[in-house]
């Protein structure tokens, strides 16, 4: 995999895990506002742990994937996913 294909690859992980792991652990503010009853941001977001979980899952997927493409298991080129020829 070429340097800057993998670290675009890495980008993309990162961000889509991202929105996958805020939402862990929220907690909505336990008194709503009286007049309008909204709830505003969480108590304790905690994003400098999330922040962590989602670089440290990143790096596994992206190895995963980095295993998938440098090994040929999903080839493009010949076998039954290749392009016909033209």
């Amino acid at each position: 995999m070429d340097g800057w294909l993998g670290i675009g690859l890495y980008v993309l992980i990162w961000w889509t895990l991202l929105f996958a792991v805020l939402p862990w652990g929220t907690r909505p503010m336990a008194d709503a506002d009286p007049a309008t009853g909204w709830r505003g941001v969480p108590e304790r977001p905690r994003m400098g742990l999330k922040l962590l979980a989602t670089t440290l899952l990143s790096g596994v997927v992206w190895a995963i994937c980095y295993l998938v493409i440098s090994s040929g298991w999903i080839n493009f080129r010949s076998g039954w996913l290749a392009l016909p020829p033209g």
